[in-house]
């Protein structure tokens, strides 16, 4: 007999989140009468309170033990467990009802990383979530990841420039690690190398390197020869310095009305898979072999796969522990955009 009332859990992050979505999905429209449920952060509540597949959200802001009080009034059925952490086996084994447990690759992570061994899988992360559920007969659909945004944070095209309202380019130019981001003089080049009109996505820590590129266009607007050994070559590069000025589900609107996403490996890259865009993801320390590129989608794979030290971590650090940074400095961009 198939469960009526599922927790599904995913602490965080916005990427990962938005990678279990067709799980949320496929529960909902496979399960007879299914109440799905969906826990995790409080911070990440703008993606999950407008996802028509979860019934009902349940977010962490307390302790652990208020939260399992509140989920043990529920009376769920099973759990699905997508995260595997601490913290989750705490709240399983404190409901105490059957349970559907994600399995991390955290030994093969390991040998990548550190002995360059690679015993990872051929999949993406979002089909072993899947694997999670499959012996409840829920299977993958046709369709890809889900991202929902409410009509009050649907962003006219009249709020941008009118050098932007007929096409322009989405760069998310943010990622939680420094050793995920393009050093601040390879985004320049990068915006150049765009020659369309550019939207600088990101968040408040993102506002001093956006602040800097779009100094340095202004800046070059009428001038050829720039400083720092930087050459402006395109005309057509304009920026629009969207960093800290929109919520997430308003960048996400940016984002579904761009004609191309350029994006690292970060939260922002997985909405454009989404909305279907074009990716071009840009790889520092971490690899798409990870499992965590762009899904069901068009995309293209900047990395620099000639050095031996990459992957260097499984997430990231703040600054490359060699030094030199020839994973992001090195890194060859060849691409046309028509």
């Amino acid at each position: 007999m198939s469960p009526k009332k599922i927790l599904v859990i995913r602490f965080s992050s916005i990427g990962d989140i938005v990678l279990t979505t067709p799980v949320v999905r496929n529960l909902k429209t496979q399960l007879a009468d299914c109440e799905v449920h969906y826990l995790t952060k409080s911070s990440f509540r703008s993606i999950i309170d407008n996802n028509p597949y979860i019934d009902k959200a349940h977010y962490l802001e307390g302790s652990l033990g208020q939260i399992i009080s509140v989920l043990k009034k529920e009376k769920f059925d099973a759990v699905i467990d997508l995260h595997n952490n601490l913290r989750t086996r705490i709240i399983k084994a404190r409901l105490g009802v059957k349970s559907h447990t994600f399995k991390k690759l955290n030994w093969e992570k390991w040998l990548k990383v550190n002995l360059k061994i690679d015993k990872l899988p051929n999949r993406h992360i979002v089909d072993r979530y899947m694997d999670t559920v499959s012996d409840l007969g829920v299977k993958m659909d046709a369709l890809g990841l889900d991202y929902f945004i409410p009509a009050a944070d649907e962003v006219p095209m009249e709020w941008l420039p009118e050098t932007h309202r007929k096409e322009y380019v989405a760069y998310a130019i943010g990622a939680q690690h420094g050793t995920k981001r393009l050093p601040l003089k390879r985004m320049i080049e990068l915006c150049d190398k765009i020659n369309k009109p550019i939207v600088l996505l990101g968040g408040s820590d993102d506002v001093e390197n956006a602040n800097e590129i779009e100094k340095f266009f202004q800046k070059t607007a009428k001038s050829e020869h720039l400083e720092e050994g930087l050459t402006r070559l395109n005309k057509k590069t304009i920026i629009y310095n969207a960093c800290g000025k929109y919520n997430l589900n308003q960048s996400a609107s940016l984002v579904k009305q761009a004609t191309y996403v350029f994006s690292h490996d970060t939260g922002l890259m997985h909405i454009a898979a989404a909305f279907k865009k074009q990716v071009f993801s840009i790889w520092g320390n971490t690899i798409p072999s990870f499992g965590m590129y762009p899904y069901r989608t068009k995309f293209t794979v900047f990395e620099n796969n000639k050095i031996d030290c990459r992957p260097c971590s499984k997430i990231g650090y703040d600054k490359c522990p060699k030094g030199h940074f020839k994973c992001m400095n090195d890194t060859v961009f060849d691409f046309y955009l028509p």
